[in-house]
């Protein structure tokens, strides 16, 4: 905050809604994220010490069985599906702490200061990408641990770590519209609760035929389960067309949903 007011009263400063503030507020904002989630034990946990803990029970406990019942790993499907609840609970935090600093004011602090509007929000995008990035490579660092390993092209690898990215940033734009909106942190923690339907009843926990023949086709379609279905198939083998779109499809219809509650509140939030 010192330093965006004191480059700013410089008498030369750039203005503060040109493109060049825009990328150095967004910078500086950015850093302040990242190093405030590192600081903070809730986040560290969330998106790295949990998910790779999980990993290593889901193959201790269910790993063998899954091998025994299907012939092959349990880990190309507990991989992707620990990459992405990873993602998604770190989102929770992140909507937390967004929902502190605006109780705090901390929001409207920025807003008083000659800081560009739109830096904030993007700033909290890139930052949850670099923390989406960080968690799924700790995660898939450990599947190849426990023997999980790439089978396609480059291009595949790529394409199979894109994939919770743009997961994690559907679902952290709609916890920011949440955390924005409302004075209840309880109301964000609340969507663990999704969260953990979605792991328990997705392809990724166990295979679709293990599941009663009256739920498979929503295990089959639901959001968590395309993309495991997705990034299975672009790590090992199996259909990517059909689970790769619809991964696609829920992430933009998320995204579309949820952007524009989210800028409005995001900015509310900051004027008071």
């Amino acid at each position: 905050m010192t330093l965006l007011a004191e480059r700013s009263a410089h008498p030369y400063a750039v203005s503060e809604s040109s493109p060049l503030s825009l990328a150095r507020h967004t910078l500086i904002q950015t850093q302040r994220l990242l190093i405030r989630w590192t600081r903070n034990p809730v986040t560290l946990l969330e998106t790295l010490i949990i998910p790779c803990l999980l990993l290593i029970m889901l193959e201790t406990v269910v790993g063998g069985q899954i091998r025994k019942f299907t012939g092959g790993s349990a880990l190309y499907g507990s991989v992707p599906m620990v990459t992405i609840v990873g993602a998604l609970t770190g989102a929770i935090a992140g909507g937390v702490l967004l929902g502190r600093e605006r109780d705090a004011g901390l929001l409207a602090r920025f807003w008083v200061l000659p800081v560009h509007r739109a830096s904030g929000l993007i700033a909290r995008i890139l930052a949850e990408g670099c923390r989406i990035v960080a968690g799924t490579l700790a995660v898939v660092a450990v599947g190849h641990l426990l023997g999980f390993r790439f089978h396609q092209n480059p291009l595949a690898t790529l394409a199979f770590l894109f994939v919770p990215i743009l997961f994690g940033l559907a679902f952290a734009t709609m916890v920011t519209a949440i955390a924005v909106y409302t004075a209840k942190a309880t109301l964000i923690e609340a969507i663990t609760i999704l969260t953990s339907l979605m792991m328990f009843f997705s392809t990724g926990f166990v295979p679709l035929i293990a599941y009663p023949t009256w739920i498979q086709p929503v295990v089959r379609n639901q959001p968590l389960s395309v993309a495991v279905d997705a990034m299975r198939g672009l790590a090992l083998d199996g259909p990517i067309a059909r689970p790769l779109t619809l991964t696609l499809i829920w992430s933009v219809a998320t995204i579309a949903l949820f952007a524009i509650p989210a800028t409005l509140g995001y900015r509310r939030a900051s004027r008071r």
